[in-house]
């Protein structure tokens, strides 16, 4: 094994995860955690390690790529050289975990909300999103998290390809641009999306400090669970722009009778749009010349299934956010499709930030009974994500093709190279060596040396 460079007494520890330990490094630096320690508080005395170190020991756990917290045990607390990289002196086991997530009070939850809020406005691309330059888009939506039965505020619900099974409802606003949670908030099992539509929007107006001037330049796309005339009046009177389907089939089957042209999609075969010329003024009062547009597809039976895509955009604007040239404008059917394509883009947008976060962080595989150490888990999954989205970010810069792993990829190959960390006599990563097997290592080496500069951390490649 190459020795170290340091003419200072070192440890040398294997590791399992040294790329995630170099990322551990980099958060250690910018003291991630700061927000929660000092802000959150549960009501259990310390013995051996403080209730926030637990969090920590879990919020880790889950970069490591950890399904359930018994894998604590397996992969954070068996790898002291992953501990030390995060600034873990220890890692307490897993039971232990388990029952400060159960001390957890609706306090808490809220406290460590606000915790997490604070960590996404000090690191996140969202909060400093250019609104004069270009649109916020948020994308609204909710996605089942079945549970046992005996769970608090486990009910009978929608859970997709799960019939007759009980759960709860996770609701996120995701800022799409890049590709950051800025809300997730637990509900009840039978909690549609329109119930959720307005705690939500309040709550990501907290985050990201959107006041009347910002939320006019903050665009809410939705489905059609939350595409009542009621709750899209009342993100107008918000002061929102919105991008959505229409809630109520009948009403879509009776606005398509109103269109005079339809127009065949060239990307999807048997899908045909056309302008709804039915007028909007009684329905949206607030925005009279609200856009139409009625989107109709074959079904198995030979019958039309119809659906209204409803936007306050402009053609121009619609045309500029799915990377089509403004002069579209002028052409009626790629101006309709336009609004529609604009809506097809929410499959990579929340749906997919939803399916990463079942496949990279198994954000369904983790069920507490007690709600409040529930919404705790969900609160450090959303950080977990967001931590990932920004990593990918901070060694996209200099290794271009990362940019294209989701949370599954990252998580699975670009985390887990084994290799070998150096410490000096303070238990300060002094090298990390990647073992030059690994393929995925090569790629990353000049990315975490770049990353890890002003730490003066050295990354080399090397036998392991």
């Amino acid at each position: 094994m190459t020795n170290s460079i340091a003419t200072a007494p070192c440890t040398t520890r294997t590791t399992a995860y040294a790329s995630l330990a170099a990322l551990g490094v980099k958060l250690r630096h910018v003291d991630l955690f700061a927000p929660i320690r000092q802000g959150v508080h549960i009501p259990q005395k310390t013995v051996r390690y403080a209730p926030t170190d637990k969090l920590y020991d879990a919020f880790i756990a889950l970069l490591a790529g950890a399904q359930g917290l018994v894998e604590i045990n397996h992969r954070l607390r068996a790898d002291p050289a992953l501990q030390a990289a995060f600034g873990r002196r220890a890692c307490a086991e897993q039971s232990v975990v388990q029952d400060t997530l159960d001390a957890c009070t609706e306090e808490t939850v809220g406290q460590l909300q606000q915790a997490v809020d604070t960590i996404y406005r000090q690191h996140s691309q969202g909060y400093r999103h250019d609104y004069d330059k270009e649109w916020q888009v948020l994308d609204v939506d909710m996605s089942g998290m079945p549970c046992g039965k005996k769970a608090a505020l486990a009910t009978a619900g929608y859970f997709a390809q799960q019939r007759k099974r009980r759960g709860r409802q996770l609701g996120r606003v995701l800022a799409t641009r890049y590709h950051e949670i800025v809300v997730d908030r637990l509900f009840s099992g039978a909690t549609q999306l329109s119930t959720a539509l307005l705690p939500l929007v309040l709550a990501a107006e907290e985050t990201l400090a959107l006041d009347e001037a910002r939320r006019q330049r903050t665009l809410i796309r939705i489905d059609a669970g939350a595409g009542s005339a009621v709750d899209i009046n009342w993100l107008l009177s918000r002061g929102y722009q919105v991008h959505a389907k229409d809630y109520s089939t009948k009403r879509a089957r009776i606005l398509a009778q109103s269109v005079a042209v339809w127009y065949d999609d060239p990307h999807n075969e048997g899908r045909q749009v056309g302008l709804v010329t039915a007028p909007a003024r009684e329905v949206y009062p607030r925005c009279p010349d609200m856009m139409r547009v009625a989107v109709r597809c074959r079904q198995a039976n030979g019958q039309w299934g119809v659906g209204v895509i409803v936007s306050t955009l402009s053609a121009s604007d619609v045309l500029a956010l799915t990377g089509q040239d403004s002069a579209l404008a002028a052409d009626p059917a790629s101006r309709l499709l336009a609004y529609v394509y604009f809506y097809d883009q929410r499959g990579g947008g929340v749906e997919t930030a939803f399916k990463d976060d079942k496949q990279g962080l198994g954000l369904t595989k983790r069920s507490k009974k007690r709600f409040a150490a529930q919404e705790v888990i969900v609160a450090l999954g959303a950080l977990a994500h967001n931590v990932l989205v920004w990593a990918r970010r901070w060694l996209a810069a200099q290794q271009p093709r990362l940019a294209s792993c989701g949370l599954k990829r990252l998580v699975r190959d670009v985390l887990t190279i084994r290799g070998v960390l150096e410490f000096d006599d303070r238990a300060q990563v002094q090298r990390i060596i990647l073992n030059d097997r690994d393929r995925v290592a090569h790629h990353l080496v000049g990315a975490l040396q770049h990353l890890l500069a002003p730490e003066h951390v050295v990354i080399t490649l090397g036998e392991s």
